[in-house]
């Protein structure tokens, strides 16, 4: 094991130890209900960072801090208030979009999970997934290159057809809509929390497409 593992997994094992123990469970949990935003923002800043040095772990064998390291938590620190956001817009809107007679099952909670699951990652998932490629984009260009930023740069960078096909294809359809279902089904106090686990999972995925294809960038 190299050291970069061994730092890797104590921060996740002390993370992890947190939620474990009964008393400090119990004040993050507090913590994080009475500040959401701020709750999220930790949740990804944290966990989702974690994922994506894992998948370069694995892709490139090491550990590589990626130019503009503070930009890129910020983003998934502002993804995850994002996502603190919309997670009830979607449960809750799918919940009265069945009680309107606009979505069947009325009452069904793991119904109610998948409408919401569904419409979230067909509508707002691949609009964040983009944001996010193109913050990446940027970070690689400022902070990694010194350049000047354009939008139309970033868009000319980006690989579409990977984002789509990829990203927006298959990543929404068979791993967040079937996951997100299952985190919907959840305590709402927890639903964020998992969400950021999950991200080191995709990670993971990403890391493994990524091997499989490696003429091109995978996006997230």
């Amino acid at each position: 094991m190299r050291k970069g593992d061994f730092i890797w997994l104590i921060t996740l094992t002390a993370f992890v130890t947190i939620l474990v123990v009964p008393s400090t469970r119990e004040a993050f949990m507090a913590f994080t209900s009475s500040m959401p935003y701020i709750g999220g923002f930790v949740k990804f800043a944290l966990l989702a960072t974690m994922g994506d040095l894992l998948g370069a772990r694995i892709v490139k064998g090491c550990y590589i801090i990626p130019p503009g390291i503070i930009f890129r938590i910020a983003i998934w620190g502002l993804i995850g208030m994002m996502v603190s956001l919309v997670f009830t817009i979607f449960m809750e809107g799918a919940k009265a979009a069945q009680n309107a007679g606009l979505l069947p099952l009325k009452g069904v909670t793991a119904a109610q999970a998948f409408f919401g699951s569904a419409v979230m990652n067909l509508t707002f998932g691949p609009m964040m997934m983009a944001f996010h490629k193109f913050t990446d984009l940027y970070a690689d260009a400022r902070f990694g290159n010194r350049e000047t930023v354009t939008l139309s740069s970033l868009v000319d960078r980006l690989d579409w057809h990977s984002l789509v096909e990829f990203s927006w294809v298959k990543t929404c359809i068979f791993f967040w809509i079937p996951a997100h279902t299952a985190v919907f089904m959840l305590p709402g106090q927890y639903r964020v929390l998992v969400s950021a686990f999950l991200s080191i999972a995709l990670g993971l995925l990403l890391a493994l497409a990524k091997r499989e294809k490696p003429s091109g960038a995978v996006n997230r």
